[in-house]
């Protein structure tokens, strides 16, 4: 289900993808707040709509105005344990991983998600980009968001 939300006028195309990072300082006195701090910081999110005939309204925050978009929870590949890797099932990434070489790298460690995030698996992808992991994990290829 979409949810209704300000984001810069940059960034307010469909198919854009951005991790909510919370309240900041320029926030605190915002008339808008409401209709802006309302998404889960730290998740992924997706433009679904543009709201075509919603004002432009002004930010301290964004070099530019916002306006009000649908988004929704975006689904981000990562790798889990291989035994937790059944759809639907909850999990959470493996943890640290100090071989940034590694293919696989950026979906063991991805942007936007945290080692105690709590994930919901959504698509099952299969074999990771690696071939044989350097932590020795039993990892599998998949899609998620986060659950609360």
């Amino acid at each position: 289900m979409a949810t209704v939300t300000l984001i810069g006028e940059r960034h307010a195309e469909v198919g854009h993808e951005f991790v909510y990072a919370g309240e900041v300082d320029g926030c605190t006195d915002c008339p808008f707040r409401n209709q802006c701090l309302n998404l889960e910081p730290g998740q992924s999110y997706r433009v679904t709509d543009v709201r075509t005939n919603a004002q432009a309204l002004p930010c301290a925050v964004h070099e530019d105005d916002v306006v009000a978009v649908e988004v929704e929870a975006a689904t981000r590949t990562v790798n889990v344990d291989t035994r937790h890797a059944y759809s639907g099932n909850k999990t959470t990434i493996e943890g640290q991983c100090p071989h940034i070489s590694c293919p696989s790298h950026s979906f063991c460690r991805p942007d936007g998600i945290a080692v105690n995030d709590n994930l919901r698996i959504v698509e099952i992808h299969g074999s990771t980009p690696h071939d044989t992991c350097l932590l020795d994990r039993e990892l599998t290829h998949v899609d998620v968001v986060h659950d609360s």
